[in-house]
């Protein structure tokens, strides 16, 4: 077990955000070790998020990226429960980073909720010729996996963030939730491109 002093404490509390007691229990329970409190944080951000699913969003906030020399144009509307939380140049920043990522990996969907069946059953026909050559028995797991590979390369919620792959958008907005005690959503972005 790896000392918990006061300065790790604040290590983790600067890489994360997340209160210095949330931080201290989480060393705590890890050990001291920071790799694994992080992780145990990631998973009470997540269990965070889903207690404050249901919450009502108010306030937001609007943030743009421009690339390649004003080529391409990654936009997100990012929304939270109060003017407080939206007004934070945290959950600006989180907003911009967002819309970097809109610009450079071409999201289709925000979340799964927005794939219609008729998406599905295009990709799925796509599929269903490419596992042709499957064995029979192998055949429907297949197609499923290549679907849903499909599917979650193409939804922002569902990707890995491009600026650190180890988490996802989903992670990213999951750690704004318990950091900010609010829920925290992405409800509409858009990337504009000249060619």
């Amino acid at each position: 077990m790896s000392e918990i002093t006061t300065e790790t404490i604040k290590e983790l509390r600067d890489l994360t955000g997340v209160s210095i007691m949330q931080c201290k229990k989480a060393l705590e329970e890890a050990g001291g070790d920071m790799e694994k409190a992080k992780i145990i944080l990631r998973k009470q951000s997540a269990a965070a998020a889903s207690k404050k699913a249901d919450r009502t969003l108010g306030a937001g906030t609007v943030a743009a990226y421009t690339h390649a020399g004003g080529q391409v144009v990654g936009v997100v509307v990012l929304a939270s429960e109060t003017d407080f939380v939206s007004k934070n140049e945290q959950f600006a920043k989180l907003a911009y980073d967002i819309a970097m990522h809109v610009a450079a990996m071409d999201p289709i969907w925000v979340s799964r909720k927005e794939v219609t069946d008729a998406d599905t059953a295009a990709a799925r026909s796509v599929f269903e010729k490419e596992v042709e050559k499957v064995a029979e028995a192998n055949r429907q797991k297949a197609l499923e996996g290549k679907l849903d590979s499909f599917i979650k390369e193409r939804v922002l919620l569902d990707q890995p963030f491009v600026k650190d792959p180890s988490r996802t958008i989903q992670g990213m907005l999951d750690e704004a939730t318990q950091k900010f005690g609010e829920k925290v959503e992405v409800v509409k972005m858009a990337r504009l491109s000249v060619k």
